[in-house]
């Protein structure tokens, strides 16, 4: 075989090395861009920050929300929370609060979102944090099945390394076309998001079969824990401790349908309940704070005409619990003027 001339061999590593640069500068352009248009609006860049949010769904949204110095209040949780309107807790406690509930998320997520708020609000004006039943998990690390962004609430190396991932790519493209239009459309700067007719839309409160569904007992079994301790007392007092003592905390069980409430006595009831009474213990570590117990057996539980599923309930009983939180709030506001 012939050997292959020096001159040829040096015109493939100079093509070689002017590719690989080409890609470094292509890669390097690309992440400087990136950071400047700063696609969810995280705040690392605002010279294109228009004070407004692009629509898009809670998961990413949370990002802007959370900075945003004009709520001094925030309801963080799941959908088993998500239809407490913000713009009523305002109304009722004359905090501004800001909706940052991101549906399918445990206490990990959940507290992500509040130590994103707390780097933003160094005195909260009142915080709301929903206990559902993901709380009460026996992993520690309370994984979930679903995705979900931690690089955008991270330091500044887990957001680097997030805007390497395409799907930022192609939001870091929409948000340029957003800024772009000058008919854009914005989404609700409050969070709040009223999903009770994507509900309807499917059936929920009408279709035989899901009414049906609703009045299916739940099983005895000692689900998800064997009775305590839990992990997540001790996370939530790690998370208590951050926030400053003269900020009320509520934190609210939120209801659940009648038939979904484990048999009195079973192992899955005394497990809950241990597992709430966790929760309480672990409150009584901030001086302001109180529980909004909605899993006490009240009669607005054993109406089905006020739920969609076991777990999920309507706008009727959302103002309800809303009044009761605000009530709360206002209550704890005046025992730190006492």
């Amino acid at each position: 075989m012939a050997a292959i001339p020096p001159s040829a061999d040096r015109t493939w590593r100079g093509f070689a090395r002017f590719l690989l640069l080409s890609v470094a500068g292509i890669f390097a352009a690309y992440l400087a861009l990136a950071v400047l248009i700063d696609p969810y609006d995280t705040g690392r860049s605002t010279l294109l920050s228009r004070g407004a949010v692009r629509p898009q769904g809670p998961r990413t949204a949370s990002a802007v929300r959370g900075r945003d110095p004009a709520y001094t209040g925030a309801v963080i949780g799941n959908s088993h929370i998500q239809l407490i309107e913000p713009a009523a807790l305002t109304r009722l406690t004359g905090i501004p609060f800001v909706q940052l509930s991101v549906p399918a998320t445990g206490p990990a997520e959940q507290f992500a979102v509040l130590d994103w708020y707390l780097q933003h609000h160094a005195r909260p004006a009142a915080l709301v944090l929903s206990a559902d039943a993901f709380w009460c998990a026996d992993d520690p690390a309370f994984p979930s099945e679903h995705g979900f962004p931690y690089w955008l609430l991270g330091d500044w190396p887990d957001y680097l390394e997030g805007l390497i991932r395409f799907p930022a790519a192609q939001e870091t493209i929409n948000r340029i076309g957003w800024l772009l239009n000058p008919h854009r459309k914005n989404a609700a700067a409050d969070g709040w998001w009223d999903y009770e007719r994507n509900y309807l839309s499917q059936g929920f409160g009408i279709d035989p079969a899901k009414k049906a569904a609703l009045e299916k007992p739940v099983g005895s079994a000692p689900e998800p824990h064997h009775g305590g301790p839990f992990p997540i007392a001790e996370r939530l007092r790690t998370e208590l401790a951050r926030i400053p003592a003269r900020t009320p905390v509520v934190v609210v069980f939120p209801p659940v349908y009648a038939r979904a409430e484990p048999p009195a006595g079973s192992p899955r009831a005394k497990a809950e309940a241990a597992c709430r009474s966790d929760v309480r213990t672990a409150l009584t570590t901030h001086p302001l704070s109180l529980v909004v117990d909605w899993r006490d057996g009240r009669p607005e539980a054993a109406d089905p005409d006020l739920f969609f599923d076991q777990t999920h309930y309507r706008l009727p009983l959302a103002r309800s619990l809303t009044t009761e939180i605000a009530a709360a709030i206002v209550r704890l506001r005046t025992q730190m003027t006492d």
